[in-house]
């Protein structure tokens, strides 16, 4: 087990919180994060780039010169790949990028993500992630008191508070995430890992 302090908003110290080494004391394992990454940026990917076969480009109906005599090569249509304005030879379609990983491997990325933040010293855990109005000053105010980073990213319970995620809108660099929503890429991204006791108590009984 690996305790925690636990401060409130404002940052002073309201206790402790015991750690499940299982999930964040794991040996990181840095090739599964990387693949689990890269996974999860191919699957962000729009996939929206095309070309137009023979079939698709417009015109080209009438053959552009007969067949013999000419001494040009043969041609059948002015959208055929060798002249201007014609078709594409084996070029993109409309596609998905996305592939498919095993649970086990993204879990472990999961966890190895969790505990490289808890090794590197850059995890902090909150009493709670409330606000009592939305403003953006308020909440880079606490961020202050708390001696935060410009890049963090707050991993709350089931519920968000909502004063927060319209604060959060309009800060650079931090981000605000369900618990069911924490994955490797955002994890990483961000230089501090903020986690709220119940995101804690979620996390430890999801991934055990």
């Amino acid at each position: 087990m690996v305790s925690v302090t636990v401060r409130d908003r404002t940052g002073l110290e309201t206790g402790s919180v015991e750690l499940d080494a299982t999930t964040f004391g794991i040996e990181p394992n840095e090739a599964v994060m990387h693949q689990v990454v890269t996974a999860q940026l191919a699957a962000s990917r729009s996939g929206t780039q095309s070309t137009k076969t023979r079939a698709e480009v417009r015109g080209g109906g009438a053959k552009p010169w007969r067949q013999k005599g000419t001494g040009r090569a043969r041609a059948s249509s002015l959208r055929s790949p060798q002249f201007r304005g014609g078709a594409v030879i084996f070029g993109p379609t409309p596609r998905s990028h996305a592939h498919k990983l095993p649970k086990k491997i993204r879990r472990l990325a999961l966890l190895s993500a969790l505990s490289s933040k808890q090794a590197e010293g850059k995890l902090h855990v909150l009493d709670s992630a409330s606000l009592k109005n939305g403003k953006t000053a308020a909440l880079a105010g606490h961020l202050a008191k708390l001696k935060l980073p410009s890049s963090v990213l707050l991993i709350d319970g089931p519920e968000v508070d909502k004063n927060l995620a319209f604060a959060a809108r309009n800060l650079v660099g931090f981000d605000v995430l369900l618990q069911q929503g924490a994955n490797v890429y955002d994890i990483l991204r961000r230089d501090t890992l903020v986690l709220t006791r119940t995101a804690i108590e979620h996390l430890e009984a999801r991934l055990t």
